[in-house]
Parts: structure tokens; sequence; C-alpha cells
């Protein structure tokens, strides 16, 4: 990130590693969901502390989204595809996994999603609703784009670590969310197992 200017007190140095200090603290804390504090405790602590109610709200609104700052993998070095072949019938749409790309440094999953152009829009739905893939503690997984037309929809996933070649008896699960900070859950999840 580049900055603004070069100046820095460096009389402020104490208080600026307390402030990192307190965000590792609230990390912790919260497990990494602080949520977000009332308008009313907001518009408190902007009086109490002389500072502006909408420069408080950015603060939280960055601290809520700090995932957004993590270092992104770009897969690199394409190796192989892994066939996968699995799909599971939910209400009116399929969810489907065929492959598998494997790159030195991540896989690529991508979760297909079909139904009956004629029952429901793409605009109706899909554009509106988020998905999640839980892998295990171990592997980030990462909604790296989605897009899709009538009838299809697809997202996209990095997954880094990179997968073992020998991806049978792995799990997938794709949780849905109405959101994109992923904090609203629709309640739908995807579970693959890979044979």
């Amino acid at each position: 990130m580049k900055r603004l200017k070069d100046y820095y007190d460096k009389r402020l140095i104490t208080i600026d590693e307390q402030i990192y200090s307190l965000l590792k603290k609230r990390n912790e804390i919260s497990n990494n969901n602080p949520g977000f504090p009332s308008d009313d405790v907001l518009s408190n602590w902007a009086i109490k502390y002389d500072l502006y109610e909408d420069y408080l709200k950015s603060l939280f609104e960055t601290m809520r989204n700090d995932a957004l700052f993590k270092p992104r993998i770009d897969p690199r070095g394409f190796r192989k595809h892994l066939s996968v072949l699995q799909s599971i019938e939910k209400g009116n749409r399929v969810y489907s996994i065929t492959v598998i790309r494997q790159y030195e440094n991540a896989s690529v999953i991508q979760l297909h999603i079909d139904w009956d152009e004629e029952i429901e829009s793409p605009m109706n739905f899909h554009h509106q609703t988020n998905f999640e893939l839980f892998l295990g503690e171990e592997y980030d997984c990462r909604l790296d784009r989605a897009g899709g037309s009538t009838g299809h929809y697809t997202y996209n996933f990095i997954v880094s670590p990179p997968l073992p070649d020998d991806v049978s008896k792995k799990e997938l699960v794709f949780r849905e969310y109405s959101d994109s900070f992923n904090e609203e859950p629709t309640g739908l999840e995807i579970v693959m197992k890979i044979d």
C-alpha cells in the first residue's frame, strides 16, 4: 500500500504499537468475528472522545473487513487436473464439481450450479447470494470470482496450500450467505465427499 505522506511523528510510535496490540487482542477475543457496535454506542463514543461518528464507523468497517487485506495467492505453475465428477441435487438446483485444477502453490475448485431457467433467472437468486468453501482449518479458501448466465452459475475458489493429488475422502463444504461479508447464512450447506 502506497503511503500518502512520508512524514511520521515518532512520538506516536508507542501509542500506535498499543493500537496494534489491542487490534490483535480484539481479534483473539472475538475469534475474528467482532460484529459492529450499535449506532448508539458509536454516537456516544464520538461525543465522549470528540471524534466524528462517520470516522468511527469507517474504522469499525475496516476492522470488520480485515480478511480483505490478507495477502492473496495467485495460482502459479499449473500441474494437472484432478477428475472429481461429484454432484448433489437440492431443490430445483444441481450443484457440481467436475475437476480440481492443481498448481504448484494452490488448487482451484469451481462450484457449478445449474437449474431450469424457466423456473428462476440468475438475477433473482445468484447475484444476491455468496458461497464460502470450507476444507478444514489447514486450508485458506478464497472466493475468487463468480459469474454465469441463464440456467448456470459458477463460483471459483482458490485454495492454499494446494490440496494433495489424492483427494479421495476429502469433504468439501459450501455454505451459502445472503450478503457479501458471509455474516448472514441462508442455511443452505452443500457437502460433497470425494470418493
